[in-house]
């Protein structure tokens, strides 16, 4: 990954790498990396996500569409 500095303009440039870093998933992953999960817990944030995601998609759907 790679991020130039303009005019010496580096609170830009750190505000660039945070947005490309964030795009990544690289902080979701260092959260994650953080300590040790069971396979357990790992399956029911992931089915938590799940849920959140569909309830999220349902109601942008309910607002744009009205169903």
């Amino acid at each position: 990954m790679k991020v130039t500095v303009r005019n010496n303009n580096v609170d830009k440039a750190m505000r660039v790498l945070k947005n490309k870093l964030q795009e990544e998933g690289i902080f979701n992953e260092l959260r994650e990396r953080e300590y040790y999960m069971t396979k357990g817990e790992k399956k029911r944030r992931s089915k938590a996500s799940a849920i959140r995601r569909s309830k999220k998609a349902l109601e942008k759907r309910l607002e744009e569409l009205g169903y």
